[in-house]
């Protein structure tokens, strides 16, 4: 049974538009295609264009509705093109979702996983940081704007064979907040979501058990629930909440053997 799809309240006047960047698979292409169901415009960002175009052509998308910017998220000039292009196009976006991301393993031992850490900061914090950067003095203009970072539960502490990727979700939630420090009294508000796992490419070659998981069209209800309510910071699901407050206060022994052993995220090529 399909969940169910609480409406998203436009802004009056005009059909509110929304600026995705990871569009293309995963938890970005759920919110677009939430997001849709609920009326909005979309600008898409991936950089597999042609899949996504596929994918909208077969779901009959009505293309008055949608455009599709190409871009690799961790190149600035590329991504911050897509925001301006969007600017000159569409006009200032009522919701910026930085969902494009990567995950994979790496071993600080071996010389080219030192490689796997660049990419992932690149693409997962660069990346949000300049897919932000076009619209911000748009938003402040008009006084009103959503800026949403997708972070991550791993991004809590610590784990194993996932230095990169738990280090760049940390990132992202610090990044956040100081820019929701830094928009007070301007009218755009920041949102920080972490997911808990989501059956997504990015975890179904996860050699372990991901407890609590979720469809991403069951994600991208809740998250845009909290978008609209006005939410800073989200745990998706709930389960995952509690997890985390755990997770913040257990002892550094006690935490190194909960993990001790777990099998690790794949390194690249593996």
């Amino acid at each position: 049974m399909s969940p169910p799809h609480p409406p998203v309240s436009p802004p009056p006047l005009e059909t509110p538009l929304a600026f995705i960047t990871g569009a293309s698979s995963g938890i970005g292409l759920a919110l677009a295609e939430h997001y849709y169901r609920c009326g909005w415009r979309l600008a898409l960002v991936a950089r597999r264009t042609d899949v996504l175009e596929e994918r909208l052509r077969e779901q009959r998308w009505s293309t008055d509705r949608y455009r599709i910017y190409r871009a690799d998220v961790s190149v600035p000039n590329e991504i911050v093109e897509a925001g301006q292009q969007c600017l000159r196009e569409f006009g200032t976006p009522d919701l910026v979702i930085a969902s494009a991301g990567i995950s994979i393993g790496m071993d600080t031992r071996i010389r080219e996983d030192l490689e796997t850490l660049r990419r992932t900061f690149e693409t997962n914090n660069l990346g949000l940081a300049a897919t932000f950067h076009p619209f911000i003095d748009a938003m402040c203009e008009r006084g009103s704007g959503r800026l949403v970072g997708i972070a991550s539960v791993a991004g809590i502490r610590g784990i194993p064979g996932h230095g990169a990727y738990c280090a760049s979700k940390a990132a992202v939630i610090a990044y956040c907040e100081s820019l929701r420090g830094e928009l007070r009294g301007t009218g755009v508000s920041v949102v920080t979501i972490l997911p808990g796992y989501i059956d997504t490419p990015l975890t179904q070659k996860n050699p372990y058990s991901m407890p609590f998981l979720l469809a991403p069209e069951v994600f991208a209800v809740r998250a845009a629930r909290a978008i609209e309510k006005g939410a800073s910071y989200r745990v998706i699901p709930w389960q995952m909440a509690l997890v985390a407050k755990i997770l913040r206060i257990l002892p550094n022994g006690l935490f190194d053997r909960l993990f001790a052993g777990r099998p690790r995220k794949p390194r690249q090529g593996k």
